[in-house]
């Protein structure tokens, strides 16, 4: 039987290196960037389409314009109110038709929010809704579904696909509870044609009527070359704030910083005070929390995940791989396979890649960091027996001395407690726990190395 008491006894505390923390959480959220986009399928070329001009988000265009939005990744509370501030903007400025450029997974919504954005779009939007699926590649799929729904008209990229709504849909939309690509939904009546890209998407609308407004989305042909150009258009974005939330509903960055965050949390444990690691491991646990607050999240892969970080902790005082460290390695690889319900779920290669980091981390950074902190200018930690210090907080019977200009957890006898600033000896070494007793009352050690009085015979 493996017990916990050496793990509560040899708990060391370390003074966090700053530049080390950022570096190591800058490159893993800028490594996850990049390894996203490099494994993200490439969308094949696309027909060339007519050029439009392109206004500012806050400017009004003097001519008839079109408003464009991108909604990507979950709809959650986020991408719900910006839907409807920018339909809301759209029919103030007079645009055109309010395009909604859609690629999503699904719906982080509650129902009956989800009913009410559906709602708002079929009935109370006094602007005309067209939805894209785009560009290649993109999905509408479970709630994502209701967008299409609402919408006046729906055009599909060439390699797409629709459906599998929830609750399932009534009506003509029985289709749409199974997936679709870009033709099928056509002729389901999904969609209403296909076009490649936003462009001539945005050309197809020209003279359509849609909620009863014939749309002007292209220019009159020129008499030299009889080509049209597209009317005005006007992109509206997220800010930084909301985009920063938005992001948190990705499952594999909501695991990823979940991931850093205790990482961070396990590395501040050793520490003698709360410092940077603990605040950057706190942002992105509560960023984290923030997602998986939103998305389907089971508490079976948080308890997982609870007692793999608890199992890294114990072996790493020990500087090598143990017990604890195949519990918390297979523990990891469990909590997050089971982490999130239904459809969503974090890809295999990036549960593989940050749990090799995770472990590689713990196994040997993080008790090679411990030791090169802890390390002192003698050979052998018995040196210190003897050596003299002073209690960093109070020692009853735990806590946090210094000793040779650095911070070491301590332990005295319950018997002679130690206040703050109270002088002290090194009695032994249990682990990297410091042994200590009060300098004064306390019963000498024959390596206390202390000069002689100057009265005393020599000789």
């Amino acid at each position: 039987m493996v017990s916990l008491c050496p793990f509560a006894r040899e708990a060391v505390c370390l003074m966090p290196s700053v530049r080390r923390l950022l570096t190591l959480v800058a490159l893993a959220l800028t490594g996850a960037g990049a390894l996203t986009a490099l494994l993200a399928p490439a969308a094949p070329a696309a027909p060339a389409a007519p050029a439009a001009q392109s206004a500012a988000s806050g400017d009004r265009p003097a001519g008839p314009f079109v408003d464009i939005i991108e909604v990507s990744g979950y709809i959650d509370p986020v991408t719900d109110a910006f839907i409807r501030r920018s339909a809301s903007k759209a029919a103030r400025d007079g645009a055109q038709a309010l395009v909604i450029q859609l690629d999503s997974p699904g719906s982080v919504l509650a129902q009956r929010d989800l009913d009410a954005l559906e709602g708002f779009l079929r009935d109370d939007v006094e602007v005309p809704v067209a939805v894209w699926v785009g560009p290649n590649g993109a999905r509408a799929h479970g709630g994502a579904v209701r967008l299409l729904r609402a919408a006046g008209i729906v055009g599909v990229a060439n390699q797409t696909h629709t459906g599998r709504s929830s609750p399932p849909p009534t009506g003509r939309d029985l289709l749409v509870d199974r997936d679709l690509g870009a033709r099928s939904a056509v002729a389901a009546g999904v969609a209403a044609f296909v076009a490649p890209v936003l462009p001539d998407f945005i050309g197809q609308l020209d003279a359509k009527v849609v909620s009863g407004r014939t749309l002007e989305t292209a220019a009159p042909p020129r008499a030299s070359d009889n080509r049209s150009e597209l009317r005005t258009v006007r992109f509206q974005k997220l800010s930084l704030m909301p985009r920063l939330l938005h992001t948190m509903t990705n499952p594999s960055i909501a695991y990823l910083l979940l991931a850093i965050g205790l990482s961070l949390m396990v590395f501040e444990f050793y520490t003698g005070g709360v410092g940077v690691a603990a605040g950057v491991g706190l942002a992105c646990a509560g960023l984290a929390a923030y997602g998986l607050g939103l998305l389907p999240t089971r508490p079976i892969g948080l308890a997982l995940l609870g007692v793999a970080f608890l199992g890294f902790a114990i072996d790493i005082q020990a500087g090598t791989p143990r017990f604890w460290t195949v519990v918390g390695t297979a523990s990891m690889v469990l909590g997050s396979l089971l982490l999130f319900a239904g459809d969503t779920h974090v890809p295999l290669y990036w549960i593989a890649l940050v749990t090799v980091m995770v472990v590689l981390a713990m196994v040997t950074g993080m008790p090679t960091m411990v030791r090169t902190r802890f390390a002192t200018p003698t050979i052998g930690r018995e040196s210190m027996i003897g050596e003299l210090g002073v209690a960093s907080t109070a020692v009853d019977p735990d806590g946090v001395v210094i000793v040779r200009g650095a911070p070491w957890r301590a332990r005295t006898n319950r018997a002679t407690p130690l206040r703050v600033g109270d002088a002290l000896r090194v009695g032994a070494i249990d682990g990297l726990v410091l042994e200590v007793e009060p300098l004064e009352g306390a019963a000498r050690d024959h390596r206390e190395r202390r000069p002689a009085p100057a009265d005393s015979p020599v000789g």
